[in-house]
């Protein structure tokens, strides 16, 4: 007889437990053990077919196809990437906001900067380097989880969506999300006063639901990305802007690097693409070629 299925959305996975939310229920399950030999990895946002033991628990005995996929952190069937920066403490980093980009682009999850704290600094200064990125087509949203300040617009874009929070650890991802849902409680820590950089305080994904319609997924702080599967020949298009100039470069495989030609660099030179945001790109660039080395 075959066993009787249920669906439901793992909102949690930790230490081989994965937590499937099936309508007000929350199911604790494991993988079935074909699953586990297959070394198939179950993440927080799968949907997944399960099917009940006899003390309550569940086994997952299926995962569907997902729609999307963010490889860091990894979340499955996401409609949007909230990449959040703090204004100051710690101070912003345009070229660590470019690699979070490039993640969300790779996994064509559209992206929105949120740019916490802004109470801490003047908003004029910031317009500048932001600028950029709101000319390249990314929309920016300056908020305060001490103020209140921009909150009502977050809250409207979250609504009806299931939406990641990725970023930085201490740039306040869990203050803004209790902010916006009080009844989270979610951890909050400072900086370190020694290095400068945020303390970890959410400790693994988790898909939380929003009283207003929607989810949101809180994720754990990192300060710096990796891209041990990406080539550098598939991040010359994941800077949205150099897309359009691709087909004008000399060399249809051009890294836009030390090619002769390359439209990308004489864009760069008249300013229509951003200088920064060209450093940020070669800076990748050599990373992934170094990495690409030692691989052969």
């Amino acid at each position: 007889m075959d066993k009787k299925l249920s669906a439901g959305v793992v909102i949690k996975a930790t230490s081989g437990f994965y937590y499937v939310r099936n309508g007000a229920h929350v199911v604790s399950c494991k993988l079935r053990g074909r699953m586990k030999q297959s070394r198939y990895s179950v993440c927080v946002g799968d949907r997944v077919l399960y099917s009940f033991s006899g003390d309550g628990d569940g086994t997952i005995e299926s995962v569907t196809e997902r729609d999307t996929f963010l490889r860091r952190p990894e979340v499955a069937n996401v409609d949007q990437a909230i990449m959040t920066c703090a204004a100051s403490q710690p101070q912003l980093d345009l070229a660590l906001l470019d690699r979070f980009l490039v993640l969300a682009e790779l996994s064509s999850i559209p992206a929105i900067i949120c740019i916490n704290k802004i109470d801490l600094v003047n908003p004029e200064d910031l317009q500048p380097g932001l600028a950029v990125y709101e000319k390249i087509g990314y929309r920016v949203l300056l908020v305060s989880a001490v103020t209140g300040q921009g909150l009502p617009e977050l809250q409207q874009i979250l609504f009806g969506r299931v939406s990641v929070f990725a970023g930085p650890s201490g740039v306040g991802k869990s203050s803004l999300l209790n902010a916006l849902e009080p009844g989270l409680s979610l951890s909050t820590g400072g900086l370190s006063q020694k290095i400068s950089r945020g303390r970890h305080t959410t400790r693994c994904a988790e898909l939380l639901q929003l009283s207003g319609g929607g989810y949101v997924v809180d994720t754990p702080g990192f300060s710096f990305t990796e891209f041990l599967t990406m080539t550098p020949e598939e991040l010359r298009f994941q800077y949205r802007e150099f897309r359009e100039k691709l087909m004008n470069c000399f060399f249809s495989s051009c890294l836009h690097q030390k090619e002769p030609r390359c439209a990308v660099k004489q864009a760069v030179l008249t300013e229509e693409i951003s200088p920064g945001r060209y450093a940020s790109y070669l800076a990748l660039l050599q990373e992934l070629q170094e990495t690409q080395a030692r691989r052969f």
